[in-house]
């Protein structure tokens, strides 16, 4: 496990990109072959490759709005609007995972459908809500184990948290 702390720690926004193109395609493809869509859904070769660097580019716009909100929290802290005695503990974890997906969630989403638009030449909304709604029951959860974590394994576990998703929406979603 040293080599992987080596390297997210050496390389910060290169393995967010890497760890998230990979683990977000395979969370989508997991949706897919659960739901017995075909992987034909994720499109031609281009817009495959596509995917995986709006993926990549997710990642790397998750790990800045990750170091960025965690110091929202703290600045918060810093001021008095939230209790020191939380810093450090479990609280502030759920804080940060709150404010992290309520303030940040719903855009990042958005440009996500955006992205996925652009590749596949489209303009498709449908899920949007259902895909916000996530940030409440899965995500909050989620990213509260998350930024419980040393912050070199936020990201990767963040990663993988979206193949956990792609199953559970793959269960969740009608077969075709």
């Amino acid at each position: 496990m040293d080599w992987y702390i080596q390297w997210v720690s050496n390389n910060r926004l290169l393995s967010a990109a890497v760890q998230f193109g990979v683990l977000g395609t395979l969370g989508e493809i997991a949706s897919l072959m659960i739901r017995r869509e075909k992987i034909s859904a994720l499109g031609n070769f281009w817009q495959f490759l596509g995917k995986i660097l709006a993926w990549a580019l997710l990642g790397v716009i998750i790990k800045y709005g990750f170091v960025g909100m965690k110091a929202f929290v703290d600045g918060l802290i810093g001021q008095g609007l939230l209790p020191a005695a939380v810093h450090g503990t479990i609280v502030w974890a759920f804080m940060v995972s709150v404010l992290t997906n309520i303030l940040f969630g719903p855009q990042m989403m958005f440009f996500h459908r955006l992205e996925e638009n652009l590749i596949m030449w489209r303009w498709d909304t449908s899920g949007l809500k259902k895909a916000w709604l996530t940030l409440l029951w899965f995500w909050i959860p989620a990213h509260t184990v998350t930024f419980s974590l040393p912050p070199h394994y936020q990201i990767g576990l963040a990663a993988l948290w979206s193949v956990a998703l792609g199953v559970i929406m793959g269960l969740s979603a009608p077969r075709k």
